[in-house]
C-alpha cells in the first residue's frame, strides 16, 4: 500500500521560510515523476515544483522560481520543498505526489501553509 505523508506546514510571516517534507512508504522516490502541487480555495491545483520521470531535472512554477527548491533524500525516501522568501500568495494547501512505474499517481493528505503579511 502506497502512502505519502506530508509535514512541515504552518503559519509564517512574509519573508520567512518553511520546509515541507513528504515521506513515502510502498513506493520509492527517485525515477518516477514526483512533485508538489498547491491548492487555493476555489482554484485548481497548481504545480509548484516537480521532478519529471528520470529524476535529472526540476521544474518550477514561474511564481516560485528562485525561492522554492525541490529535493529528494533517497536514503530516507523523503521528498522536500524548501520555501524561502514566502509571500502571502504562497498560502494554500500543499500536496505531494508521486507516480509509480505504471504511471498511477498517489497523493499525500495535504499540509496547510499560511503566510501572513
Amino acid at each position: 500500500q502506497v502512502q505519502l505523508v506530508e509535514s512541515g506546514g504552518g503559519l509564517v510571516q512574509a519573508g520567512g521560510s518553511l520546509r515541507l517534507s513528504c515521506a513515502a512508504s510502498g513506493i520509492s522516490f527517485g525515477f518516477n515523476a514526483m512533485g508538489w502541487y498547491r491548492q487555493v480555495r476555489g482554484k485548481q491545483r497548481e504545480l509548484v515544483a516537480g521532478i519529471p520521470s528520470g529524476g535529472t531535472r526540476t521544474n518550477y512554477a514561474d511564481s516560485v522560481k528562485g525561492r522554492f527548491t525541490i529535493s529528494v533524500d533517497a536514503s530516507k525516501n523523503t521528498m522536500y520543498l524548501q520555501m524561502n522568501s514566502l509571500k502571502p500568495e504562497d498560502s494554500g494547501v500543499y500536496y505531494c505526489f508521486s507516480n509509480d512505474e505504471a504511471s498511477r499517481t498517489y497523493w499525500g493528505q495535504g499540509t496547510q501553509v499560511t503566510v501572513s503579511s
